[in-house]
């Protein structure tokens, strides 16, 4: 029996903003908890930096290159059940892998299983909020990103109190029952009546009318309908925000993964060290309500882009502090600055893409833009865990690494919009110049049409009496 369809920006909506904060909480804080157990996997396994890094690698990768597959899972069953399903495989991934023996093991039930399953909670709770708000979407958004920030905090003070007493073994069996309340967040995304609710139905779509495709036209049909290639080659504001974000994502992850180990190698308690990472997380709860309020007013409304890139360029600045001292004071003032672009950042990330395409594009745009950023991802600190190796656990090369490759998206994106811009209103000011001159010879010619006539009657008058 279908159920009753929610109202766009009725009360139900703050409810689902609610279970959307929990699980951006749960999905993307607890990436950044994985260097708590940096050092006891790899005496556990006996592994290099570069081999332990691919833990958080692939576990974040999948996180985002999850989204094409979660897309055909919301249009096929709704986000709701695309939800519970990833609380689901979240929670066995990391059930499974308190009982890994080899790394290879843990790739896979960590990296890959749970990180998929984080992906399906997490994006269909961003595609579902995106139908419930209309007005007040860039409030939501940012309030939505609170819960990563939350989970920013209180991730890595769980992950220490818990391996302190449980060893990563218990600790991970643990965290297989708290990713289970994306379960209970899921069941609250009930469908929202809206013009794109066909989005988030919860039935099943009519069969194609079509003969039936090939497998390979049917793989070439998908990735068509649920990637934006046409997007990304026809919209240039999209292309530029899909390749900045993939450049930026190379340096974004490398503080959340080795800040802990950097400070923990220069003598910072354990405890201290595991409270840098939450000190980030502190302060963006209250950074990006405060970034999503800023960034919604009218006035900001047509430089979101610029905001976005100069919060870029910020956050690859700040990174460079790492690289001139290791006290813990002074990476406490280095967590709050940082905080401060990342608030940014998190708080404009989607709406900026939500400017850049339209509403009925933005679930293929998102699936496009996650599954590039994944490739980034996914190389990213495995390399900076070699650039460790080969340097004798130099830590400053790789968040000068980090620096780059966010300074260099910053000035790329924010030179690119800028450059669009002023290219779109050289094209409407020769719009409006050809308009006018349209409009000027039409009543030149309704002018002069009378006169004409009257100066040849004249003429053929004169020739006539001679």
């Amino acid at each position: 029996m279908p159920q009753a369809l929610e109202r766009a920006e009725g009360g139900w909506a703050w409810v689902v903003l609610l279970a959307t904060m929990v699980t951006q909480g749960l999905t993307l804080g607890f990436p950044t908890c994985i260097g708590i157990f940096f050092t006891d996997l790899q005496h556990e396994f006996q592994a290099s930096n570069s081999e332990t890094s691919w833990i958080p690698s692939i576990l974040t990768a999948m996180l985002h290159a999850g989204g094409p597959l979660c897309s055909i899972l919301v249009g096929r069953f709704g986000c709701r059940v695309t939800a519970m399903l990833g609380g689901v495989l979240a929670s066995l991934g990391m059930v499974a892998g308190s009982f890994c023996h080899t790394l290879n093991q843990l790739y896979f039930a960590v990296g890959f299983i749970s990180g998929l399953g984080m992906c399906f909670s997490f994006q269909s709770t961003i595609i579902v909020l995106s139908f419930y708000f209309n007005r007040r979407r860039v409030l939501a958004n940012a309030l939505a990103s609170v819960g990563g920030s939350l989970g920013i905090t209180l991730w890595p003070l769980l992950a220490r109190y818990l391996l302190e007493n449980l060893g990563w073994r218990g600790t991970f069996f643990i965290f297989g029952g708290v990713f289970l309340h994306c379960c209970v967040c899921g069941a609250i995304l009930r469908p929202v009546a809206t013009s794109a609710a066909a989005e988030t139905r919860e039935r099943p779509p009519p069969p194609p009318k079509t003969p039936t495709r090939g497998c390979l036209a049917a793989c070439g049909w998908a990735l068509q309908r649920h990637l934006g290639f046409d997007i990304f080659w026809h919209n240039a504001g999209y292309r530029v925000f899909t390749l900045g974000v993939m450049w930026m994502i190379l340096g974004f992850p490398l503080p959340h993964v080795f800040l802990v180990p950097y400070a923990m190698r220069h003598g910072v308690d354990e405890h201290r060290a595991a409270l840098l990472i939450s000190i980030i997380g502190f302060s963006n709860i209250f950074l990006r309500p405060m970034a999503g309020l800023l960034a919604g007013r009218q006035d900001f409304a047509g430089h979101r882009k610029y905001l976005f890139s100069l919060a870029i360029l910020l956050n690859g600045l700040t990174n460079l502090v790492c690289t001139a001292s290791a006290d813990f004071r002074v990476l406490v003032g280095y967590c709050l600055v940082y905080s401060v672009s990342m608030s940014g950042i998190g708080a404009l990330l989607f709406q900026v893409l939500m400017d850049v395409v339209s509403m009925d594009q933005f679930s293929r745009a998102l699936g496009l833009c996650t599954i590039l950023e994944s490739i980034s991802i996914l190389v990213s600190p495995p390399v900076a865990g070699l650039v460790l190796d080969t340097t004798n656990n130099n830590f400053s090369y790789v968040f000068c690494m980090s620096s780059f490759f966010l300074i260099s998206a910053g000035l790329f994106m924010g030179g690119s919009f800028c450059a669009l811009q002023k290219k779109e209103k050289r094209g409407r000011q020769a719009e409006a110049e050809a308009a006018a001159t349209e409009a000027a010879l039409e009543r030149a010619l309704t002018v002069e049409g009378p006169r004409s006539e009257k100066q040849l009657c004249t003429e053929v008058m004169y020739v006539t009496s001679v």
